[in-house]
């Protein structure tokens, strides 16, 4: 069976999918919206960088692709500034019988415990009304701390801590707004960044600690642990995101706890530099300038790195890729699960079938 699907923006994750959608045979891609009035009437081919048209042209016109009744929307579109105008979205389409995929708000990831349940309830009734399942995930939130660490405790025999976290070199970092206004980076060391601000960690990344504690059926105290250390840089440094002046914050590192009776049990950690020399005490990367990466103590003790980078070395270019299949690949799963709400916990295993040629 062809599973007709659109594509809600064509920024550049959108981009990546609509040429991951036209590579996977059971996909067939029957529209676009795109919100910048330059991009409609742009055939999909054109507007994803290939060489070829596609057949399908993008548009605003909103009701139009709903009249095309198609069985998913992949929704890449940006909802860390407009929470609600997701939310909405994909009311409107699970009440029309339209699977949703989506690449965020990353706290839809898992939302139990950080948005009140009645908007969980709302979203998920939609979904039975119409037939239809919603589904958000990408690498981080997503795959690199939920599917990935989940799979390794299926070979555990005892689990006494799992810790799941991102240890990156942020100097090549495209996102000057969020390097700056949220991160931070190149701000004086006197002004607390709005990632830090009580609440906001857990907001955040919160969604993977409870994700995981769920699956392994345990039950975590409340609220969630947030802890944070930032160092200043000794020198100034220009990034390609910003600038970062010399006493000005250079590195950051953070943690989100979930613990069971005040002892630590799921960290997600991240550790953040801009700079490869600083903060030498802090976790490394066995190789490279980055990593996700998986420790899990207990019986036996194991221990996993995940790094990816394009053809081109660039890991920034490979991130978006990566986060583009992993909801491309997704789609079939996601259409046959029951209308509501799936999390990656509950998803079969998802495989690149079909790709090898």
């Amino acid at each position: 069976m062809t599973i007709r699907v659109v594509e809600w923006s064509t920024g550049y994750l959108g981009r990546m999918a609509i040429e991951a959608i036209d590579a996977r045979s059971e996909l067939e891609l029957v529209g676009v919206f795109v919100s910048d009035p330059a991009k409609i009437g742009v055939d999909a081919g054109r507007l994803a960088g290939l060489d070829r048209d596609l057949g399908v042209t993008a548009t605003d016109d909103r009701a139009a692709l709903l009249a095309l009744e198609p069985d998913v929307v992949l929704y890449t579109a940006e909802t860390e500034t407009r929470f609600m105008g997701g939310i909405e979205d994909f009311t409107e389409f699970l009440r029309a019988g339209i699977n949703v995929v989506a690449s965020g708000p990353v706290l839809l990831q898992y939302p139990h415990g950080t948005i009140p349940e009645e908007m969980i309830t709302a979203l998920a009734d939609a979904g039975r009304e119409g037939g239809a399942t919603l589904h958000v995930n990408g690498i981080d939130p997503g795959f690199a701390n939920d599917v990935l660490p989940l799979a390794m405790t299926s070979l555990s025999r005892r689990i006494d801590l799992i810790r799941v976290g991102e240890i990156a070199d942020y100097s090549v970092y495209h996102q000057g707004e969020t390097m700056r206004r949220l991160f931070g980076f190149g701000q004086s060391m006197d002004t607390l960044p709005p990632l830090l601000r009580p609440g906001m960690l857990a907001a955040g990344w919160g969604s993977v600690v409870r994700q995981i504690a769920a699956a392994l059926e345990i039950t975590l105290d409340e609220p969630l642990i947030e802890r944070h250390e930032r160092i200043a840089t000794d020198r100034d440094l220009s990034l390609l995101a910003c600038e970062v002046p010399a006493g000005t914050q250079g590195a950051m590192r953070f943690e989100v706890v979930g613990q069971v009776d005040c002892e630590d049990r799921i960290i997600l950690e991240h550790v953040t530099r801009t700079a490869d020399d600083q903060a030498p005490d802090w976790p490394r990367p066995d190789r490279g300038n980055g990593c996700y990466r998986v420790e899990i103590f207990g019986e036996p003790e194991m221990r996993v790195e995940f790094t990816h980078h394009d053809s081109g070395g660039d890991h920034n270019v490979s991130g978006m890729l990566i986060t583009a299949m992993r909801l491309v690949n997704s789609i079939e799963a996601v259409v046959a699960a029951e209308p509501g709400f799936i999390y990656a916990k509950d998803l079969p295993m998802i495989t690149g079938r079909g790709l090898m040629v």
